[in-house]
């Protein structure tokens, strides 16, 4: 079969990718083999293939072609989230560009807009993810909002609510202003972010004096019942029972007293505004104060905020503090450092806000969880560091604020029958809804349509947080042929930053449904950064388009550039040139392959011995690698496993084994030595083919015709056998002989066509078996013991044995002791100028410290420049 001279892969991808599916490589059903099982994190339904689903990915693949290898059961389970937020806001963007108000269309009428946008853009990750050579289970692909995954989370809900887990709580929560939800605490990000502390003079009721309040946010006067200080502090004994008044608004309010207070923060005195501040609700509570929101669900003010209402808080914020200074309550202004919650979705400021919500009891369901992980060693992060972040969230744990005031996902199973708080019942659907209610009101003539179902949608990851048991349907029959075989995955690979959000969440599910482990190993990766080791975003312009990167380089290289600088749980500093790296590691691979091809054989000519010697150093060093790879995979250190291979392949194969057996020009090569390097070569393939799987089938299908059953991606990883270290002791002794040849013939300017006489002494007593190899790659006549050094021969050592080759035939020594004269006389020419400068007082005086060093640092080389070259020409002249 004729191979072409270049690998070009565009022209190989798309062929073998159709070639895996068609053949159904890819799809897993249970057998009698030991399962490997990964489920992948879930990317965003709305999402498109970016640096880190480029590493994430490209990792999980390689873990799932080597268990193939190995003869497991792969099952690679692939899916999106419906990533409520994100999705919901992309739905009502394009509604908005139509002339459509969300608030104008009914439940059903919103989700068929989700629904066709989620068709029409729902796909597009999972089809890049194949562009990457990605060998998931196409057929089990699953979406967080299918049928069957949304009746698993609805029978969880309810499940957890009759444990008593799940309730209804009036809590202060975070609120989302640009998506108008609340947020779980884990998706608010705080940032430090510069502001001001705005001091405001407040009158005392009845009396001229003033109190001075420090507050960073202005605008939320309009929300203040108290002002409160603490009772320790003497400064404000006297006001005790009096009242103030809250500027603008003129609301007259009690002055309290509460050991929170900090005496020595601000002024001492603090404004309470329990609608808007944690804390200050605390407060609230603790006293029995008004609670007054002065804000709408988008943050702009309502008719409390008087002559602002609808406005912005921000812009209120800025028109406040003027009207404040006009009219002499702002005292003054000091620039202030605080920490700002942010929205990990949105990135909108978070503003406190107190709101029915449903919460998931989260301390004793997280103590299985700790113990896993921290305790008994059952699930392992890798890496280990990652434990402690692990710890202090899940022993912090705080209850999960589960609902969402979004319509895309799954609708809370609560069903109102009355008009009071209580007056509801949590059902898998609407007819066990009605039975329910019927029991607790005692009313059967109770219908459907009596019944409202709650609004709010479950959080996302309430939905994802089942993944590795719904997908597999093992929340809904538990007892299924393949949640029992499947059940627990092996490896889960996914980023620190959802460690909590997603991992710890999964490890809970896990015990709570199945009283097992998830996953038995969780592989943390880094952040994909760029060069400046900053963290790639849309917004800095520093993310590559993967696609395009693909296009460049090629799948393979690509997935070697990222891996080449993926140190296991640490930051990539992603640069392009390692993806030129992989595509030229490529090139090579190929150019060798050809190299091999282009070998006639001939099947009545011995085994050299140098190529016996050769293949069997090299099984040896295959061996060692293996070692080395299988112990960098047991670690998760894929970067380290790529690394062995690429030095494998690039400097043991290429560089020295094809040298080794190569035959002469135009001579062909024995039939035992082309067998057993295509071994070598097709052993080479295997464990390349996870990091490389393009390339990698491409050139096994070219070695030879193959079956369907023979194809590379169901081959058999090779076999570990034993090391014979003594021969590779023995090669890299033999090597750095052969390196000394090749120094002097480029030092010396011999050609390699112009055979060497060579003698050694051996004082090393090395080995012979290496002689033969060592003739061949340094073109030499033969290898002589001498017993004594050679006088006027070129000489190198290796360790304590000496060699020599004889110039008389090695070399021109009328041209040599010409170009020596002529460098001998320039150094001296060179030793005179410089030694003439030194011998000038005023310039050794005057010059600076580190000049004059440097001249005297070049009169030495010169110095012992000239003394090499005068040994050099006197062995030549005699």
């Amino acid at each position: 079969m004729q191979i072409p001279s270049k690998y070009d892969a565009s022209q190989v991808e798309d062929k073998w990718y159709n070639y895996w599916m068609t053949n159904n490589y890819f799809h897993s059903e249970p057998d009698e083999r030991e399962p490997y099982t990964i489920v992948i994190p879930p990317p965003n339904v709305t999402g498109v293939l970016h640096m880190g689903h480029m590493l994430n990915n490209t990792i999980q693949d390689v873990l799932i072609r080597r268990a193939r290898l190995l003869g497991k059961n792969a099952c690679w389970v692939p899916g999106t989230d419906h990533a409520s937020i994100a999705t919901e806001a992309k739905v009502v963007a394009k509604l908005k560009e139509q002339g459509i108000d969300k608030n104008d269309l009914s439940r059903d009428e919103f989700l068929k807009h989700a629904w066709d946008w989620t068709e029409e853009y729902g796909g597009v990750i999972l089809e890049q993810l194949k562009k990457l050579g990605c060998s998931c289970d196409w057929d089990r692909t699953k979406f967080t909002m299918d049928d069957d995954m949304s009746e698993a989370v609805i029978k969880v809900f309810v499940d957890l609510y009759e444990k008593g887990l799940i309730y209804r709580g009036y809590r202060m929560v975070n609120w989302d202003p640009e998506a108008k939800t609340t947020l779980s605490d884990e998706e608010v990000i705080h940032e430090e972010r510069q502001g001001n502390l705005y001091y405001l003079s407040y009158k005392i009721e009845g009396a001229s004096e003033t109190l001075i309040i420090a507050t960073t946010r202005p605008e939320t006067i309009f929300g203040d019942t108290a002002i409160c200080v603490n009772p320790n502090d003497e400064r404000f004994a006297h006001l005790r029972g009096k009242k103030a008044i809250v500027p603008i608004c003129n609301r007259v309010i009690p002055i309290i007293e509460d050991e929170y207070v900090d005496i020595e923060f601000g002024t001492g005195c603090l404004k309470v505004t329990p609608a808007h501040d944690e804390n200050d609700k605390n407060l609230g509570d603790k006293h029995n104060l008004e609670v007054i929101d002065i804000f709408h669900e988008d943050a702009s003010l309502n008719s409390y905020g008087l002559h602002y209402e609808g406005k912005d808080r921000f812009v209120v914020r800025k028109e406040i503090v003027k009207e404040l200074e006009d009219s002499g309550v702002l005292v003054k202004t000091e620039t202030h450092i605080n920490k700002v919650g942010t929205s990990e979705r949105t990135k909108a400021v978070i503003e406190p806000r107190l709101s029915d919500q449903w919460f998931l009891k989260m301390e004793d369901l997280a103590k299985p969880a700790i113990k896993s992980v921290l305790e008994d060693g059952d699930i392992k992060l890798f890496p280990k560091k990652f434990e402690n972040t692990y710890r202090h969230w899940m022993e912090n744990v705080r209850d999960w604020n589960i609902s969402r005031q979004l319509m895309w996902g799954q609708q809370i199973p609560a069903y109102y029958y009355g008009d009071g708080k209580e007056d509801f019942v949590v059902a898998e659907n609407i007819d066990e809804a009605v039975e329910k209610a019927k029991q607790r009101t005692k009313n059967t003539e109770l219908t459907s349509n009596d019944l409202t179902q709650d609004k709010d949608a479950l959080d996302t990851w309430f939905s994802s947080w089942l993944w590795p048991m719904s997908v597999f349907d093992g929340i809904r029959n538990p007892e299924n042929e393949e949640i029992k075989y499947y059940y627990p995955t092996n490896d889960l690979v996914t980023g620190p930053d959802i460690l909590f959000f997603w991992v710890a969440r999964m490890i809970v599910a896990g015990y709570e449904y199945k009283d097992e482990k998830p996953f038995e190993n969780v592989y943390l990766t880094g952040l994909v950064r760029d060069k400046q080791r900053r963290k790639m975003s849309k917004s800095l312009g520093n993310s590559p388009d993967a696609l395009k990167l693909i296009e460049q380089y090629g799948a393979d290289g690509v997935r070697v550039g990222l891996l080449l600088s993926s140190a296991a749980g640490n930051d990539l500093m992603f640069d392009e040139d390692l993806c030129q790296q992989g595509k030229g590691f490529g090139n090579k691979i190929w150019n060798a392959f050809r190299l091999i091809q282009g070998w006639e054989i001939d099947e009545t000519i011995p085994q050299p011995e140098t190529a016996k010697v050769g293949l069997d150093w090299y099984e040896a060093k295959f061996q060692k690698a293996l070692v080395e790879i299988e112990d960098h995979f047991s670690k998760y250190r894929l970067s380290d496993a790529l690394m062995s291979i690429y030095k494998l392949i690039m400097d043991d194969f290429s560089s020295w084994l094809l040298e080794i057996i190569k035959p002469a020009y135009q001579k062909p090569i024995d039939a035992k030595t082309y067998k057993l390097v295509i071994e070598a070569f097709e052993n080479n393939l295997k464990v390349l083919h996870p990091f490389m799987p393009f390339l990698t089938e491409e050139i096994w299908q070219y070695i030879s015709e193959r079956t369907p059953e023979e194809a590379l991606i169901v081959a058999k990883w090779p076999e570990v056998k034993s090391i014979n270290k003594e021969i590779i002791n023995e090669f890299e002794f033999a090597s750095e002989v052969i390196s000394g040849i090749r120094n002097i013939r480029k030092q010396k300017n011999i050609a390699f066509k112009d055979a060497l006489n060579f003698s050694v002494i051996n004082n090393e007593k090395a080995s012979a078996n290496f002689d033969g190899v060592i003739a061949k790659l340094g073109n030499l006549e033969s290898i002589e013991v001498a017993a004594e050094a050679i006088e006027g021969a070129l000489t190198f050592r290796v360790k304590s044995n000496e060699y020599f080759i004889p110039m008389v035939g090695a070399i021109d020594v009328e041209a040599e002791i010409k170009k020596l004269t002529e460098e001998l006389n320039y150094t001296e020419g060179f030793l005179k100028s410089v030694q003439k400068k030194l011998s000038n007082e005023r310039f050794v005086n005057n010059a600076p410290e580190q000049v004059v060093a440097s001249e005297k640092k070049k009169e030495a080389d010169a110095l012992a420049k000239i003394e090499t070259l005068t040994a050099s020409l006197s062995s030549l002249n005699n």
